[in-house]
C-alpha cells in the first residue's frame, strides 16, 4: 500500500530526479515508473495534455486558484489538480468536443471553490460536525455555483460544481438529485474525487491501498456512484492505480 506522507517526512534522506523537469524536493510527490521518477505536476501535464482540451488564456489562472484553495484545506499534493486531471481522463471516453472536455477540467478543479465561504472552524474542524457545521459545509456546492454562474463559458463547468455531492440514489446534496438528473461529468467526479480521498492520507485516517479502494467503488455501484462512471474508472484502472502510488519523497533511505 503506498503511503501519502507529509513531505517533511524522515522517510527520505535522497530524492531522486524528475525525469521530465529535474526537480528533487521533498515538497512534491514522485512515481517510479521502471527506473525513472516523474513527480506529480509532470505526470499530471502529460495525462492532461491527453485529454486534447483546447488551450485558453484563463487556465494557469483557474489552476493556480485551485491550487491556493488546497493550501487552504490542506490538501495533499495538487489535489484539485489530480481529481480535474482523471476526470478529465474518464471524460474522454464520454466526450468529443475540446470544449466540453476544457469545461469537465475546469469544473474539476474548481470544485471546492465553495468553501472560499467556509469558515475555518468549521472546514479545519478535526473532530465530527454538528447538525449546523454540517448544514454551512452542504452549502457549499450553491455558493460555488454562484460564483462561476455568471460567466457564461463555464456554464458547464459550474453545474460540475453545483453537483460534485450528489449521489447517484439521490441520496446526496444540495438537491438530492437521482440518476441522470446528476451531469454525467459530475457522475464522473465523484467516482475520482472518493477514489483520490481514500487512496491519498486525511487527517482522520491512513491512505488504503488502491485495491481496497477499488473493491469500495464497485461496491457502491449503482447506490453512491453510476454504474456507467464506475465502468468508465475500470477502463482506466492502469492510469489511476500509478497515480495512487505517488509518495513523499520519491526515494527510499540510502539510495
Amino acid at each position: 500500500m503506498a503511503t501519502h506522507t507529509s513531505p517533511t517526512s524522515e522517510l527520505a534522506s535522497f530524492v531522486a530526479a524528475c525525469v521530465e523537469c529535474g526537480a528533487a524536493t521533498h515538497e512534491r510527490q514522485y512515481v517510479q515508473l521502471l527506473d525513472r521518477y516523474t513527480c506529480e505536476h509532470c505526470l499530471l501535464d502529460a495525462r492532461k495534455r491527453l485529454g486534447n482540451i483546447e488551450n485558453d488564456p484563463h487556465e494557469k489562472f483557474v489552476e493556480s486558484l485551485a491550487e491556493a484553495l488546497d493550501l487552504r484545506e490542506r490538501e495533499t499534493g495538487l489535489h484539485s489538480k489530480r481529481v480535474a486531471t482523471h476526470t478529465l481522463l474518464l471524460a474522454t471516453h464520454h466526450y468529443k468536443k475540446p470544449s466540453d472536455l476544457r469545461e469537465v477540467y475546469w469544473g474539476s478543479l474548481l470544485h471546492d471553490i465553495g468553501k472560499i465561504g467556509v469558515p475555518d472552524a468549521v472546514l479545519l474542524k478535526p473532530g465530527q460536525l454538528s447538525d449546523q457545521e454540517w448544514h454551512i459545509m452542504r452549502e457549499h456546492p450553491r455558493n460555488g455555483h454562484h460564483i462561476l454562474e455568471n460567466l457564461p463559458f463555464l456554464a458547464m463547468a459550474a453545474n460540475i460544481v453545483l453537483c460534485h455531492e450528489e449521489r447517484f440514489d439521490g441520496s446526496g446534496y444540495p438537491e438530492g438529485l437521482k440518476g441522470e438528473k446528476i451531469p454525467l461529468a459530475a457522475r464522473l467526479f465523484a467516482v475520482i474525487d472518493t477514489l483520490d480521498a481514500m487512496t491519498f492520507d486525511r487527517p482522520y485516517r491512513k491512505a488504503l491501498s488502491f485495491d481496497a479502494a477499488k473493491a469500495e467503488i464497485l461496491r457502491m455501484a449503482g447506490t453512491q456512484f453510476d454504474p456507467i462512471a464506475v465502468e468508465t474508472f475500470l477502463r482506466e484502472e492502469n492510469a489511476l492505480r500509478e497515480m495512487s502510488a505517488m509518495e513523499f519523497p520519491a526515494a527510499p533511505r540510502g539510495q
